[in-house]
């Protein structure tokens, strides 16, 4: 365990605990004031913003810094480039996405349709993945735009985003892939990937904080701005400046959440992103089997490509199992919905089941330990059934 008295399975939702450089750098970055770039500073001021975006750009292989755009989180960038596509396309459009989604997806989305600005056609799962077959099926001469899940946060699938993009771009429709539950867990190419924007969050495998993360955005004029504001650049000009970074941000950075950022990629990186994939996937594969022996679990994706397994035990609501995770056993986990609605009304009919995300620092003690608490929970509600 980490030194306290607790295990820690809801990374995916914010990871915890934060590396040392991470907690280091935002106090770091607190010792001096803040000017940004091209401000009056002390000779040993730092550019955050700068460091950061060119810290992302490495790690997901974006070759033009200016590409990488931050805002508040990644909720934050998905309203952005579905707001500022929609408003760059005159006229209704129609919209592609999955029942893989995220609300931060479905919810504007959903809103753009009953404000009569978009059709959706929302993909219907096959498994854990989206429907392959579905997705020609629903293009139609006026798709203009996708947004796609690159990983469930529910069911830890990775989707063949390169094969999906790949196949949409042939019909000239925009792909914005949300990429909240990959970054950080396995390589990521952006240069390489057939999608149009690729969206990040800061506080989760990345081991930033919450407050941060963004967007790699290809061709910016595809998107308009929908934020406008300061920059500390073209000042004399009332109108919003439309060069990039610029034209996607505006006021004052999360400088030192940026920091962080830059300290959680830099701590990815000296360990290697191979060596966390592996180590995750493996951990997950040695939970799951574990898990399976009890009959009355129902393990949602028996082989998921994240360090994320859905579960639920048979007689026994998804909230109760967390409540008594965490009471009993002090084992912190996520119930619920998890914000996937749909997904969820595929998989279980709506009512939700118990996730356990992994990071790096958990180990394989912690592993096996919170696998015997929920298996010794199996066996007394298997018990009570018996005895009903």
């Amino acid at each position: 365990m980490t030194g306290t008295d607790f295990i820690y399975l809801n990374n995916a939702a914010t990871s915890w605990p934060k590396p040392p450089e991470v907690l280091a750098a935002i106090q770091q970055s607190l010792l001096s004031p803040f000017t940004g770039g091209g401000r009056s500073a002390t000779r040993d001021s730092k550019d955050y913003i700068w460091s950061a975006r060119s810290a992302i750009a490495d790690l997901l292989s974006v070759r033009d810094n200016e590409r990488v755009i931050f805002s508040h989180n990644a909720t934050d960038a998905l309203n952005t480039l579905i707001q500022g596509f929609c408003s760059a396309h005159k006229g209704k459009i129609h919209v592609i996405t999955s029942a893989l989604e995220h609300n931060s997806v479905l919810r504007p989305l959903s809103e753009l349709q009953q404000a009569g600005r978009i059709h959706l056609t929302i993909l219907p799962l096959d498994g854990s993945d989206i429907d392959s077959d579905a997705i020609e099926e629903s293009i139609t001469p006026e798709t203009r735009l996708a947004v796609l899940t690159h990983g469930s946060n529910v069911l830890g699938s990775v989707q063949k985003i390169n094969d999906i993009g790949r196949h949409l771009h042939e019909h000239g429709i925009f792909l914005i892939t949300d990429g909240s539950q990959t970054a950080g867990h396995i390589p990521i190419s952006v240069n390489d990937m057939h999608t149009d924007a690729y969206v990040f969050t800061g506080h989760k495998a990345l081991f930033g904080i919450p407050g941060t993360g963004g967007f790699v955005i290809k061709n910016p004029e595809e998107i308009n701005p929908v934020r406008f504001g300061g920059t500390g650049s073209y000042s004399s000009v009332l109108t919003h400046p439309r060069g990039m970074p610029e034209r996607f941000e505006a006021g004052t950075h999360n400088f030192p959440g940026l920091a962080a950022l830059e300290a959680g990629v830099g701590f990815i990186q000296s360990i290697g992103l191979s060596a966390i994939e592996e180590k995750g996937i493996r951990q997950t594969r040695m939970m799951i089997q574990r898990l399976k022996g009890a009959p009355n679990i129902i393990i949602q994706n028996e082989f998921p490509d994240l360090p994320i397994i859905s579960l639920n035990i048979d007689g026994l609501d998804n909230d109760d199992l967390g409540f008594i995770l965490t009471r009993k056993y002090q084992i912190i986990t996520r119930s619920g919905l998890h914000c996937a609605p749909l997904v969820h009304k595929e998989m279980d009919g709506g009512t939700g089941s118990v996730r356990l995300s992994l990071s790096w620092f958990t180990t394989d003690a912690e592993c096996l330990q919170a696998a015997e608490a929920i298996l010794e929970v199996a066996r007394c509600a298997d018990n009570q059934v018996s005895q009903a």
